[in-house]
């Protein structure tokens, strides 16, 4: 009877111990549930970053003419208050690699917010040019470090069934800070705007104390205690982290006996594959005419007949809705379908707007011209945001081995960034010199976009980091 009673408490104590959460897996054998609220709470907290990007990305564009009449502010000055941005984005983007494999990625992620917390202040209390200068550039170099980190961080912390969805949230994120900045940018002054533009910033630099860092860091610089701690606050306490562990381990361990490398070196046999696929989907994501399409939207439809705010107004509520469509897709269809259905639209959004100035520019159906180049331009915004406007930062941030992740993300930034320059400072002398051609142009850059994708670029989608890496060092 006492050998009865033992073994019925043992049963009842087994029973309590059992995890409440099961899910069955595959081979019939059931696992513990993980906890993905500290994953969420992570993203959410990094994308604040992304949305920071976004306001200051959308800032000048609906207070140009206020600013310039309370500072008298010249049409050079204040373009050059719009483009050096970019420029401060492209000093970020070179010092965002070794910054964040040093301090860490919530380190990069503080240091970068600090710098845009102090060029909102600077733009805020301007009273000349120059102020505005150095507030814009320090939040372009914020920008230039969230471009990089950001995705970075969430590809390290997110489980692979949710690492595309989460990561781009990035891109979704930006969008959302670009069309708020356009819509209440009408309804407040510019030094107000520039004040809103502190809070994302303020959620950050709070939520950072909250989260874990990304164990793959913590992993590669030795810390081997932190490391096991972040990854099982990340997939919860009861959840088995034992094979996920082991697996980052071991290639962290591979990775170990390769010597260090520098900018120099990204370009050994070795990396090319996964450096010509980065650079590559940057080169074609800049160089296919977004930014300038992005940044003389109100023009484009001005030239063509249609009303620029109606214009700008559906433009900047369209990019949100389809982004979120584009986030909930990847992990299902896939990152190379994304990118083809993506650059298809991108050729016909171009074409279609080439062909409205066209028959503008010859007077022929000019009623028709208007309606073709707000549908032109809307298909290119729409199909920029579901692929090829977060796909190519989902990914950068998978491919590159983590022991050259920070130089060769630097460079795939820094080109993503002169892109940006280039296209947005090229734009209006295009159009001086053709409108129609200035749109086939592009729409050709993009159907070499869609080759490049079918030829090179791997699918990731279902693969864990150090698989990904794996297969493109043995192809």
């Amino acid at each position: 009877m006492k050998e009865d009673i033992e073994q019925s408490e043992n049963r009842v104590n087994e029973e309590i111990r059992t995890p409440l959460i099961i899910q069955k897996v595959e081979n019939g054998c059931y696992e513990k549930k993980q906890d993905r609220c500290m994953v969420y709470l992570s993203t959410f907290v990094a994308v604040c970053g992304s949305y920071s990007f976004g306001s200051c990305a959308g800032y000048s564009s609906p207070i140009q003419s206020a600013i310039r009449e309370d500072l008298n502010l010249s049409i050079a000055e204040f373009s050059l208050f719009g483009s050096i941005l970019t420029f401060g984005a492209m000093i970020g983007a070179i010092t965002s690699g070794p910054i964040a494999d040093y301090i860490g990625r919530k380190g990069a992620m503080r240091m970068s917010s600090g710098f845009c917390v102090a060029g909102w202040l600077a733009i805020y209390f301007a009273q000349g040019a120059l102020a505005l200068d150095i507030g814009r550039l320090a939040t372009g170099y914020g920008m230039g470090v969230f471009s990089y980190v950001v995705p970075v961080f969430i590809a390290e912390i997110a489980p692979k069934d949710l690492r595309g969805a989460l990561t781009t949230i990035n891109q979704l994120m930006i969008c959302c800070g670009v069309s708020v900045s356009f819509i209440i940018g009408t309804m407040m002054t510019w030094r107000t705007l520039a004040l809103t533009g502190l809070i994302p910033c303020a959620i950050l630099i709070f939520g950072l104390f909250i989260i874990p860092e990304s164990p793959r860091w913590l992993a590669k610089i030795g810390h081997q205690k932190e490391f096991e701690l972040a990854l099982r606050k990340l997939r919860g306490t009861d959840a088995d982290i034992s094979e996920e562990a082991a697996e980052i381990k071991d290639y962290i361990e591979t990775l170990e006996k390769l010597p260090k490398v520098n900018l120099f070196d990204l370009f050994q046999r070795r990396y090319s594959s996964s450096l010509i696929v980065g650079v590559g989907l940057m080169v074609f994501q800049q160089f296919g005419g977004i930014n300038g399409i992005c940044f003389y939207t109100g023009s484009i439809f001005e030239s063509s007949g249609f009303p620029s705010d109606i214009g700008t107004i559906i433009y900047a509520i369209i990019q949100v809705p389809i982004t979120a469509l584009g986030a909930a897709l990847i992990d299902r269809a896939g990152r190379k379908p994304l990118l083809l259905v993506s650059g298809t639209g991108l050729v016909i959004g171009c074409v279609l707007t080439g062909v409205s100035f066209y028959l503008k520019g010859h007077e022929i159906a000019i009623k028709v011209a208007p309606i073709l180049a707000v549908t032109g331009i809307l298909v290119y915004i729409g199909s920029f945001s579901v692929g090829m406007g977060a796909v190519p930062w989902v990914v950068m941030s998978e491919i590159y081995p983590i022991n050259i992740k920070g130089a060769a993300g630097s460079l795939a930034t820094l080109v993503n960034w002169f892109g940006a320059w280039a296209c947005s400072y090229t734009f209006n002398f295009l159009m001086t010199w053709n409108s129609f051609g200035t749109f086939i142009l592009y729409a050709a850059v993009n159907a070499l976009s869609i080759l490049f994708v079918i030829k090179i670029v791997p699918e990731t989608k279902g693969r864990t980091l150090e698989q990904i890496q794996a297969a493109i060092n043995a192809s």
